[in-house]
């Protein structure tokens, strides 16, 4: 029997079930499939994260959404996964590698808030959701009048907590049973790009109020190191692959990692490349917004470099009282 022409082999993309990650997945399957020739496949992985209704600093800390998309690659289910890199651990497991990381989009954090209030217009005392602690302690500090709410769901769910706006149908039943009880609900702008939720945002935060968390707006494509070595799309991953995204998102991991600081912690970070250089801002705040331990750096924009430039910020952040600040892990 002939073998069939390789252009036929199907590549298997593992993804998270909710609107958001399908719709982020979809676009780099689709990125590989042009560039490789071959089709693909998404395998849906349900995730603790989708499953759990606690707030996400309690549930174990860090990659809680990632844990079993590894898992399903390391057991041969699927060739790649797909994460958003604000929810990938720091630390990165043996037998995996990030094959690609696609061109960074909005980075910025959006206030959705009723009747199209900015986040200066809100009422004294205003409710304001959100799942993170960097969000919440980063509003407080802007605001300090104002309550935080925890919140979960996916993004159609946490719209629909803001008075007068319907839930958009993108949640799998976590966060579900409360709608319309609060003035806000911060989300990151690149998730309510990639859905077509832009006419919620009604203030588009600015990082010298709000840095964002490490790797937001990147997405990293994972898989075996054979795969991205000699498989069939290992030319299409390194075709994906940008050298500024990845540069950035090295050094704000690589700061995140030092300071042993999980997806939840208080922590803000952002790298750009300025004047030939590599510059990296962030921000460690006490979850009550009242101390924040701001500082930034530059180094060479280099693969070398973009770690170490990490790794020294951090240091001069711990130097600076971070640790006791935010009660990292492990200081």
């Amino acid at each position: 029997m002939s073998q069939a022409p390789a252009s036929t082999a199907t590549f298997r993309v593992g993804t998270r079930g909710s609107a958001l990650a399908v719709t982020q997945t979809t676009t780099v399957a689709e990125a590989l499939a042009a560039a490789s020739g071959h089709p693909y496949e998404l395998v849906r992985v349900k995730t603790e994260g989708d499953v759990t209704s606690g707030p996400l600093s309690q549930l174990g800390g860090t990659g809680v959404f990632a844990a079993a998309l590894r898992l399903a690659l390391l057991e041969g289910e699927c060739d790649v996964a797909v994460h958003s890199l604000k929810d990938l651990p720091s630390a990165q497991p043996q037998g995996l590698v990030i094959a690609a990381t696609p061109a960074r989009v909005d980075v910025r954090d959006a206030l959705c808030a009723r009747d199209g209030l900015t986040l200066a217009a809100l009422p004294p005392g205003a409710k304001v959701g959100t799942g993170s602690p960097r969000r919440g302690a980063q509003l407080l500090a802007a605001r300090p009048d104002l309550q935080i709410v925890d919140i979960r769901g996916n993004v159609g769910t946490r719209l629909g907590r803001v008075a007068g706006k319907a839930p958009a149908a993108d949640d799998g039943g976590v966060g579900r049973g409360v709608q319309g009880d609060l003035d806000a609900v911060v989300l990151a702008a690149a998730g309510l790009a990639r859905l077509g939720f832009e006419e919620h945002i009604t203030e588009y935060l600015d990082p010298a109020v709000m840095l964002p968390a490490p790797g937001q707006g990147a997405l990293a494509v994972e898989c075996r190191p054979e795969t991205a070595a000699d498989g069939v799309i290992a030319g299409a991953l390194a075709a994906l692959d940008d050298l500024p995204t990845r540069l950035a998102v090295t050094a704000e991991r690589a700061l995140l990692s030092r300071l042993e600081a999980g997806c939840a912690a208080p922590v803000g970070a952002l790298a750009s490349l300025q004047n030939g250089g590599l510059r990296l801002e962030a921000v460690v705040c006490s979850t009550d917004g009242t101390r924040l331990l701001r500082r930034s750096l530059a180094g060479e924009a280099t693969a070398g470099a973009a770690a170490g430039l990490g790794v020294r910020l951090a240091e001069q952040l711990l130097a600076d009282g971070a640790a006791e600040l935010a009660a990292l892990a492990g200081h």
